[in-house]
Parts: C-alpha cells; structure tokens; sequence
C-alpha cells in the first residue's frame, strides 16, 4: 500500500482535568492495540516553547521542543503536531493516534487542524475527559487561566469556566473519569442537562477507544456550537438541577436588558443562545455566560434579513434551525436563551427575561420606532478602534 493510501485515524482527548484526562488516554491505550499518543506539554508557552513526547503502551517513543509560533498555541501545533502525525502514518506502525490535548486547549480548534491537513490522516473521534464532582467548580471559576498557571500562550485571556464550557460542549464523547471525590447524582444532572447529545461513557469498561474510532463530523460539530443553529438543552429538572429553555418571539429593549446583565450573567453555572435586540433588527447575537461572565457577540445577520437568493448559500443546519424559529412576520428572529444550574429560581428568571422585552405599547409602535431606542450595547458590539 503507497503512502497516499495509507490510513491513520487520529482522535482528540482533551479536557481542563490532567488525571480524568490521562486515565481516559490509558483506557484507549490498553483497550486499542497500536495505538500511539501525542502530547505537547504547554506549561512553557508563557516563556516561548512547546515539549512534546510521543509514547505507546510500552512507555515514552520520543521526545522533543518546539518554539512557540507568534504567541499562538495552535499555530506552533498545527506547525509541530501535523507533521509527527504524517511520520507516524508514513511508518505504518500504529492503529490509532491519540492527541492528547494540553489542559486548556480546545478541541474544536485541533479538529480543524487535523481535519484540514486530510489524507492520510483522518479524524475519527473527539473527547473530552472529565470528573463530574468538578463540573460546578469549573463552571463556577471566573479565574482567568493566566492565573491559575493554564494560559496557552503569553497572550491568552480565557477563563477556566469558558474553556471548560467549550471543551465539554464540543464532543461528541465525554469519558467519564471519577476522582477522589464521589460525585453526587446532582453532578451528574447538571453535566447530562448542559451537553445532552453526548456519549458519556465510563473510562475503564473498554467502551471509550472504539467509540473513537467511528467517525467525526467536522461540520455538524461546528453547526451544533454556531449560535445560529446551536443544539440548546432543553427544558429539564432532575436532583436540583433546572435547565430554563426560554423562547420568545418580541425583541429585547436595549436598555432594561443592559441593566439586568449582570444579574443574568450570575443566574445560572451556565447559560447560551441567542437574541435580539430592538434597535438591531437585522443582527442575530449569540450569549455565553459561565463563571459569572458574559460574551454577548454579533454573529452575522438573521436569515430573515438576507434577500432569498442569498440563502442557498447558507448551510443546510442553518435553514432547518431558522424554519423551526420562522414568526409570520418577524422570520427567524426570536429570543432563545437557555439557563442550567443548581438551585435556579426559575420564576425569578422568566420574570426577569421578560421584563427586559418590549412592553406591549413598544412592540406596537414598530420596527421604525425601535431603531430610536437608547443603543446601549454599541460599546460592546461597536468598540472604537
């Protein structure tokens, strides 16, 4: 068999919890025959190097430095770890590649990487590792990751609660790795409630490594985290824990929502989705809140704003998401936010939301006369340069 005929299938294992994540990675180790895995140790990146070491179940195969690309972590991986996984197909040696991601990498971003490098590589599974006595800590963790010594890069101003978010929410498979702690059944609930089309499988049952092997979906992956189309939980309420699904077909007053962001940012260990507002008929904005901050971010217009010969150049996820939403007169614009966490005071909240919509007398007044209302987000979604 050529080389260009040669096939290794790369997973991703990743996640902000280093023993959930090395135990799922020695699951796969002794339960997949040949396979190898990739880590780069990112500990440095403040000071400029990146060390990687590839191992087998044997123990370590090599090691080895990379420089740091313009201060960018998946720069100096995409440059490092594509070419260490072309060697290793080049050898015909191994069954699988595990990439073994550093603690607060995403694995949405090493996807594309591997994904755009194609033949002979292919991406075949996604994971992330986790402990779910740690899923409220995380989630609850407004610490930015410079400070906990987790920055990816001398530039990186993420928190330990957004990163954590993404990294769970973004697999297909979660490996289920429980520590020193016994996690409680409310713990459980609240990671079933926040990533509901996920696999949770148990590392140590010999499940994990062949579920990795089945396939990944670049773009239905990216299509269930756009806030154009998200794949948001759903209503739901087990052991304490309340997800709130709050849709909504009248726009947001711009200035009573300001007031209440920070009461919503706190409300819940974690909330998504998207909106709009009043004065921005035309902009859909998506909302990600964990750790008691929120990231509201333009993310392109509503479909009902694009002329129709534009939509056949708008993904299929994208038509389907909006015809579920469609308002006879309104399009796909709507209100759909979704609010996860122990203890929610859940009239409290959908007393709050609606009470930052427009009044009945607003809504009447019309389109013509919102666009004259106090624009109080443009210092966020405009920011003078």
């Amino acid at each position: 068999m050529s080389f260009a005929e040669r096939r290794l299938p790369v997973a991703i294992v990743g996640g902000l919890y280093a023993d959930a994540r090395r135990a799922a990675v020695g699951d796969i180790l002794r339960t997949v025959p040949g396979t190898v895995v990739l880590h780069h140790d990112l500990s440095a990146a403040p000071d400029g190097t990146v060390y990687r070491t590839i191992r087998d179940l044997s123990g370590p195969v090599s090691d080895g430095h990379t420089p740091l690309v313009n201060d960018c972590a998946c720069c100096a991986l995409r440059e490092d770890l594509v070419p260490e996984l072309l060697r290793l197909a080049r050898a015909g040696t191994y069954r699988l590649a595990v990439v073994e991601l550093w603690d607060s990498v995403e694995p949405q971003a090493m996807a594309a990487v591997i994904d755009a490098a194609g033949a002979p590589l292919e991406l075949t599974g996604v994971a992330t590792a986790v402990d779910p006595a740690l899923v409220l800590p995380y989630l609850a963790n407004g610490d930015d990751l410079a400070e906990v010594g987790l920055a990816a890069a001398p530039t990186d101003q993420r928190t330990v609660a957004d990163t954590f978010a993404r990294q769970i929410e973004y697999p297909t498979v979660l490996a289920i790795a429980e520590g020193e702690e016994r996690p409680e059944d409310a713990d459980y609930a609240l990671l079933a409630q926040i990533t509901p089309t996920a696999r949770r499988l148990r590392v140590g049952e010999g499940a994990l490594g062949p579920a990795l092997l089945t396939g990944f979906d670049l773009g239905a992956a990216a299509a269930r985290q756009h806030p154009s189309c998200a794949l948001l939980p759903q209503e739901a309420d087990a052991h304490g824990v309340t997800t709130v699904a709050w849709r909504r077909d009248r726009p947001f007053h711009p200035q009573r929502l300001y007031a209440a962001l920070e009461d919503l940012a706190c409300v819940a260990a974690r909330s998504r989705g998207r909106f709009w507002l009043a004065d921005r008929p035309d902009t859909l904005l998506s909302w990600d809140a964990a750790g008691g901050a929120l990231c509201v971010e333009s993310t392109g217009p509503w479909l009902a704003a694009l002329p129709e010969a534009a939509w056949e150049m708008v993904p299929p996820e994208r038509r389907a998401a909006a015809a579920l939403d469609w308002h006879p007169e309104h399009g796909d614009r709507c209100q759909h936010l979704t609010f996860t966490s122990p203890g929610l005071d859940r009239e409290g909240l959908l007393q709050l939301l609606d009470s930052c919509l427009l009044s009945d007398d607003e809504y009447e007044a019309g389109p013509a006369v919102w666009q004259h209302l106090p624009h109080t987000f443009d210092e966020f979604l405009d920011p003078v340069s």
